[in-house]
């Protein structure tokens, strides 16, 4: 292995936890996440030699696995399922735990019920820190995109919690 070779494959290995990070925001499920990484880990090593160094290798990648979700879609769809991660909480008081899983639960519906361009666009922009421009750049999109794109997604986001904090409190006998 040649040392641009090793240093290359060192890069893809110490940006994971970000790449996997994007994977699930953008799959909505850690299964699903995980074969969408492997193939577009695949697929990034097959062509390592196509990868321009002047290029940023987080947004090279972050568009791998955009494409690799959407060249999968159909399929990993019918697979997908929303899991909410348990967390063991020590000290913490029983009904503020119930709350706060509820307003946990109502994020992540709201989130994984957007389409997937909305998830992308939150997940690098609000998660990653992207500027618009960047993530305009990684997705090859116009600016105009991303931002028309997060504000809906903020908007539906919001609509949503919305919506299921009013459910609650009619379910409780308020109105």
């Amino acid at each position: 292995m040649s040392p641009t070779e090793r240093a290359f494959r060192n890069s893809l290995v110490s940006l994971l936890p970000r790449l996997r990070r994007f994977a699930r925001a953008l799959c909505g499920a850690s299964d699903i996440a995980e074969d969408v990484l492997q193939s577009a880990l695949e697929r990034a090593l097959r062509s390592a030699t196509a990868f321009d160094p002047a290029r940023r290798l987080d947004s090279w990648m972050f568009k791998i696995i955009q494409n690799v979700w959407i060249d999968n879609r159909n399929e990993l769809a019918r697979r997908r399922h929303v899991a909410i991660e348990e967390a063991e909480m020590v000290g913490v008081d029983p009904t503020d735990l119930l709350d706060a899983r509820s307003d946990l639960q109502a994020v992540v519906r709201a989130f994984s019920a957007l389409p997937a361009e909305q998830r992308t666009i939150l997940t690098l922009v609000v998660i990653e820190g992207y500027s618009y421009r960047d993530a305009a750049d990684t997705l090859a999109i116009p600016i105009g995109t991303v931002m028309s794109r997060l504000a809906r997604a903020r908007a539906a986001i919001a609509d949503s919690i919305k919506s299921s904090e009013n459910d609650g409190l009619q379910g409780e006998g308020h109105d």
